[in-house]
């Protein structure tokens, strides 16, 4: 019996591979050692009306055990399991789970399936590997798998037969190991017993000196690059990021990793985003959503008066799924309970390459299993292998690049979303950073955690509303201290190392006055006496505002829109328009005087400067909008002056009325224009349907020919195999001393052995005629009767027949029978008997001599 403590322990190796894949398996299972201790589960996109033999080609180049997986089965060591058609395999717990794919033929992503129930199962443990193949079926499976801290593998582009799986892996940066398929195997032994044999890296006070050292070299290394100090994360979560680098690198010592991190910058960087791993999805953990959309959001809004701003903040967005999610069901209910409000959603996470996946909002088209139909039209445009969201939604949300422990937070919030995060801190940075929730939620803000997350003994500061569901509510008797998050000075590094030399914000403690009545001077004059000011992005979306924009500037009636062009007052929108359309083509900027904005019923001139901004590199791309009230005209004075300033009137009017009628011929224009919109949108939505029928044809073709490929090359394997065998047949049949004729149920020359051409004259060419047409040494009229009388009767036929160079043979005409029992011509066996015959001769006539 196997012992079952070995065998929950054994280390699974996931494979996924597509068209071209067999050639690739093969190499990668024929170098892999037959006592390697790993499990191996193989997915290929097969046919699902087909039999493969995909495992008995296997079985041929290794000696481990390789056979079809089946339910429930546990897996073993040193054991290869292989999908069987039609099917779905997942990894759970110790056991293989298989069920009937759900989605249809062509939209199937079997790799993913197996490759993410790995990463549930085994965790960091967990071992994925994408070999050939077309598409990019196994890319978020490997995304899942390096979530949890697994190794990614990947077969080298260059050395694939079909290099878009290969190739789509590594795009998102799943590719720990890349290399050709024969030398994955040593790889992955290498680097699992590097993480095996990895020594204790955490700096307790037992740890040897140096290793304390190292590790804080890594730590300070990490601060030095990216800003970021990880010194207070929990030490367990950095063992692991930082044993697992190791061995990728087939590194044991913590102070060699220090020393290659020093050497070079862009490990830094790799472990930095191997500490960042953001495990996200669209509505994860289904209940906690259902809970927020039916019960938690409503109430909230009917505690909100209509027309007020709804603000939410996601900490630790990732790639923005949960922040978009959270938009969503915002949007839904406020449609359901029909008030008005404007939703904004800041999404903040350290990671820049998250954050700008995150504005783009572009999904893999695999989100269709986590967003219903209704959603995905809502929320969604499809495009050719991705969705992406609308800007209705995308309008809403403000992304940014933000360490919750360094920069100052986000305030006046009705919900904070911070899933997944405090579990990587350690408990005095948790206890920090709770207080920061509580000073930045409104009276009755909602607080939401991760599953694993509570806020502890900081229970007078939120109330639980779900306590399952790590749903809390802001307790407003919360009693009044200085919260610790207030403190300026961050804590210098544990251990005796150096304090990274990182800039500090300053203090009003501090010895230093002047700076900071410096800093005090300079807000106050920037809020004070500063002109107001708007930052635009490149869709005249208002991404940032300085000073009081309210006489220019008002929120459009319906829908929240940040959009210039839609909150610009009269007589400012036509002339604001141009000029940051003149702007962008600009280096200088572009100066508007004397601009008249009607404002609840007065007016006012106002001078407007707008220029586009290059510099810094942050602000590229970006838009400033300046405004300032002009001084009004001065007015007439004199007698002698009154008919002049009647007349500049009168020509102020007449310009004015102008300018009038230009605006409203231009606004009809803009209309003209919008309704030609609307029809090239109606135009578009039509395209857009047909893209996505020819869309899904595209993937359905793409999946047969995926299977075709596979079969295609398991039929190359089987002709391969029938070539040798028919080699060994003639090779077989040349070596006897026997001559065969074989004939078809036509009596037609179908095969022949070398013998049997010097009897029966036999050439290549004569393959396929008539045995009638043949001519012979033997004596034997009546062979062609005899072949059709055991061709009719199925019984043999054996006589001696004497040649004309007077030899014997023993002639036998038997039924050809295939392996089906199908009897399909006869098969002529013609033995020399000559010197049998003639010792009988000899014998009945012992007196004759030869």
């Amino acid at each position: 019996m196997t012992d079952k403590s070995a065998t929950a322990s054994v280390d699974i190796v996931g494979i996924g591979a597509s068209a071209g894949g067999l050639e690739a398996l093969e190499a990668f299972i024929s170098h892999m050692p037959a006592d390697c201790g790993l499990a191996f589960v193989i997915v290929q996109h097969l046919s699902p009306t087909e039999k493969t033999n995909l495992s008995e080609l296997l079985q041929r180049v290794t000696s481990l055990s390789v056979h079809e997986a089946r339910q429930e089965e546990l897996i073993q060591p040193n054991c290869v399991y292989v999908i069987p058609p039609n099917t779905e395999i997942r990894v759970v717990k110790d056991r293989l789970h298989l069920a009937r794919p759900t989605e249809p033929r062509g939209l199937r992503l079997p790799i993913d399936v197996l490759f993410s129930s790995l990463a549930s199962a085994r965790g960091r443990k967990a071992i994925g590997v994408v070999l050939s193949g077309m598409g990019s079926d196994g890319t978020l499976g490997l995304q899942a798998i390096r979530a949890v801290g697994g190794l990614t593998v990947v077969q080298a582009p260059a050395s694939a037969q079909f290099d878009s799986m290969p190739k789509s892996a590594i795009a998102v940066g799943c590719d720990d190991i890349v290399d050709t398929a024969n030398a994955l195997p040593e790889r992955i032994l290498d680097y699992v017993g590097k993480l095996k044999k990895a020594v204790a890296i955490d700096p307790e006070p037992t740890e040897s000196r140096s290793s304390e050292e190292a590790f804080q070299s890594i730590v300070e290394l990490l601060q030095q690059q990216t800003r970021h100090d990880f010194s207070q994360y929990r030490s367990s979560t950095l063992n692991r990021r930082i044993a697992r680098r190791l061995a990728i690198h087939g590194l044991s010592e913590l102070s060699e990793y220090a020393s290659l991190l020093a050497a070079n910058p862009q490990e830094v960087d790799l472990l930095f985003n191997e500490v960042l791993i953001g495990v996200t999805d669209f509505f994860r953990d289904p209940k906690v959503w259902k809970y927020l959309t039916d019960t938690a959001i409503p109430d909230l809004l009917g505690s909100k008066d209509e027309g007020s701003e709804l603000r939410v903040w996601c900490v630790g967005c990732s790639t923005g799924e949960e922040a978009y999610s959270l938009a969503m069901i915002m949007v839904e209910a406020m449609e359901r309970q029909s008030h008005d409000f404007k939703l904004q959603v800041f999404a903040t996470d350290i990671n820049s390459d998250a954050i700008a996946r995150a504005r783009r909002g572009e999904y893999p088209l695999t989100i269709e299993s986590r967003l219903g139909e209704k959603r995905l039209a809502r929320f969604f445009s499809k495009h050719d292998d991705h969705y992406r969201v609308k800007q209705s939604i995308r309008d809403q949300m403000l992304f940014a690049q933000h360490d919750v422990i360094l920069d100052p937070p986000f305030t006046k919030l009705d919900l904070i979303a911070c899933r997944n995060l405090l579990i990587y801190f350690d408990p005095k940075l948790q206890r920090r950073l709770l207080p920061l929730f509580h000073y930045s939620l409104c009276p009755g803000g909602l607080l939401l955690l991760g599953s694993s997350e509570s806020v502890g003994r900081l229970g007078h500061l939120f109330t639980p509303l779900q306590s399952k569901l790590r749903l809390f509510r802001r307790q407003d008797r919360a009693a009044s201290q200085r919260p610790e998050f207030l403190l300026n000075s961050y804590p210098p590094l544990s251990g005796k190392a150096k304090e990274p030399k990182v800039k500090k914000p300053e203090t009003s403690s501090s010895g230093d006055g002047s700076q900071s009545l410096q800093a005090a001077a300079d807000r106050v004059l920037l809020q004070v006496y500063a002109p107001a000011a708007v930052v635009l992005n490149r869709d005249a979306d208002i991404v940032y505002i300085s000073g009081r924009t309210g006489k220019y500037l008002e929120p459009a009636a319906g829908k929240a829109n940040w959009n210039i062009h839609a909150m610009a007052r009269d007589g400012l929108r036509a002339p604001l328009a141009q000029a940051i359309k003149k702007a962008a083509t600009e280096t200088a900027s572009v100066n508007l005087h004397g601009i008249e904005v009607r404002t609840n019923g007065s007016s006012q001139r106002v001078d407007v400067t707008v220029r586009a901004l290059h510099e810094p590199a942050s602000l590229r791309g970006l838009t400033m909008v300046v405004f300032r009230d002009a001084p009004d005209l001065p007015a007439a004075s004199g007698k002698g002056k009154g008919k002049e300033s009647r007349a500049r009137q009168a020509e102020a009017q007449r310009h004015q009325d102008e300018i009038q009628a230009l605006r409203e011929e231009s606004q009809r224009h803009r209309e003209e224009a919008e309704a030609a919109q609307e029809e090239l949108q109606s135009t578009n939505e039509e395209l857009q349907s047909t893209n996505e029928e020819l869309t899904t044809s595209k993937e359905e073709l793409q999946s047969m020919n995926e299977e075709l490929q596979t079969i295609n090359s398991e039929l190359q394997t089987r002709l391969d195999d029938l070539m040798l065998a028919q080699s060994d047949m003639q090779n077989i049949l040349n070596s006897v001393e026997i001559a065969i004729l074989f004939l078809d149920r036509d009596l037609n020359v179908r095969r022949y052995t070398e013998r049997a051409s010097k009897i029966v004259n036999l050439r290549e060419s004569d393959v396929g005629r008539p045995l009638s047409d043949l001519t012979t040494t033997l004596q034997y009229p009546d062979l062609q009767r005899d072949a059709t009388e055991t061709l009719r009767s199925l019984k043999p036929t054996d006589k001696q027949i004497q040649s004309s160079d007077e030899r014997w043979f023993s002639v036998r005409i038997m039924p050809y029978r295939r392996l089906d029992d199908v009897i399909d011509g006869v098969v002529i066996t013609l033995v020399d008997i000559t010197d049998t015959k003639e010792i009988e001769e000899s014998l009945r006539n012992p007196d004759k001599k030869h």
